[in-house]
């Protein structure tokens, strides 16, 4: 154990002095740890909510209208005027028709016996008397001392906004932009940062959501494969014989069915959704390590410790779990961080085909394809294709790195 850690501190010392991928490994790190929190850096409910010093949390608890002084029972639009007119204590609503204004209007007084039943004058025809119904008054309550905490960003990846102070919520672009003699302002005013998509939605936020998705599934894509590969190809390494034999026939023809086709062929029947895609990705996920991790016991079994330990009547799986395993870690070790980049990759990929997760949910290879189908908007395909770039060439600069550390030539 001792010679196992000291081992480990001179890979871990060699990864250190390797700058180019210790500093990839803390970007990258940094960058995840900061969009893991993404509900809290976009959103378009508040933080904290305080209504006559009486809190509300809205990002972690869902409230409704009557709530904060309203009269509907659904969540509020906090970013809507209605709702700051229900904070500062006016509330809207309908007042009833009032007499003398409704051209059909009838109350009790229309059933007395000294008013004709049809009277018609000179005030009938004014314009008092068109409108069916009267507008909306403002009931006045008394003034209430409020405040709220948001996010950074306010909105989220799915909110569609209704208004705009520039006049454009589709596609509105980061700058100003001319439009014949009309000058559109910067969608800074409205609060996007990095313009709005083909739908009016956030492209900072969906951009965010999507990293921290796009990493999430493709670390969990990596995890599982890696599973999975070291235990169909730990357990064909250590048998050998007729397991391998029928093993490896049986992984060579499920390879060579394409898994975009199994893909298209699930989605066709079934309802398409985040986990039925990495189920899917899952099935061949696991061949590359298998191999790598098979020719690992089939080197190691041979070994005099793994003989004794058989010899002292050792079970089967706990040779393999303690004493081969722990030996055959460096080619999953070594390419976990270029699992994580092909799942990466195949979401992405999948998402620009629209193959992947479900509207709204947000994704870059979504992105990337409104960038494509609109490419005067800058602001949608630039900073997702540095994002996803960024982080593959990161991913890759530490993969480089662990491979270099977990080299035995170098590591002696």
């Amino acid at each position: 154990m001792l010679k196992l850690n000291k081992e480990l501190k001179v890979k871990l010392s060699v990864f250190k002095n390797d700058k180019r991928a210790y500093v990839s490994f803390l970007v990258l790190a940094f960058l995840f740890i900061a969009t893991l929190p993404a509900e809290l850096i976009c959103n378009v409910r508040p933080l904290v909510i305080v209504v006559k010093n009486k809190p509300f949390f809205p990002i972690f608890f869902t409230y409704s209208e009557k709530d904060f002084g309203g009269v509907l029972p659904s969540e509020p639009d906090y970013k809507s005027a209605r709702f700051l007119r229900i904070l500062s204590g006016v509330s809207s609503a309908l007042s009833t028709p009032a007499k003398g204004n409704n051209s059909f209007g009838l109350d009790m007084d229309d059933f007395e016996e000294e008013d004709p039943a049809f009277s018609i004058g000179l005030d009938d025809f004014e314009d008092s008397n068109i409108d069916v119904q009267a507008p909306a008054t403002e009931i006045a309550l008394s003034p209430r001392d409020h405040w709220a905490l948001w996010p950074p960003v306010r909105y989220d990846y799915v909110y569609i906004p209704t208004e705009s102070k520039t006049g454009n919520v589709v596609l509105a672009a980061p700058y100003r932009t001319r439009n014949g003699d009309k000058v559109i302002e910067s969608s800074w005013e409205d609060g996007h940062y990095l313009g709005t998509d083909d739908r009016g939605r956030d492209v900072l936020a969906r951009l965010l959501y999507g990293f921290r998705i796009s990493m999430i599934f493709g670390a969990s894509l990596a995890i599982t494969g890696t599973l999975i590969g070291c235990l169909i190809g730990g357990t064909q390494g250590f048998f050998g014989g007729w397991v391998d034999l029928v093993g490896q026939r049986i992984t060579e023809i499920w390879g060579s069915i394409p898994r975009l086709y199994i893909l298209i062929i699930l989605s066709s029947f079934l309802v398409p959704s985040a986990l039925l895609l990495f189920l899917i990705l899952n099935l061949t996920a696991w061949m590359g390590i298998a191999a790598y991790i098979r020719a690992e016991f089939l080197k190691v079994r041979n070994f005099e410790f793994v003989k004794a330990a058989k010899a002292l009547g050792v079970s089967n799986f706990t040779i393999m779990r303690r004493h081969i395993l722990p030996n055959a870690l460096t080619p999953v070790v070594t390419f976990f961080p270029f699992e994580v980049t092909a799942g990466i990759l195949a979401l992405v990929s999948l998402d620009y085909l629209n193959l992947g997760v479900p509207s709204p949910a947000p994704s870059m290879g979504e992105l990337l394809a409104q960038g494509k189908n609109n490419l005067q908007a800058l602001w949608i395909l630039l900073p997702t294709f540095t994002s996803l770039t960024l982080t593959i060439t990161l991913l890759t600069f530490v993969g480089e790195g662990i491979r270099n550390a977990f080299d035995p030539r170098k590591t002696l």
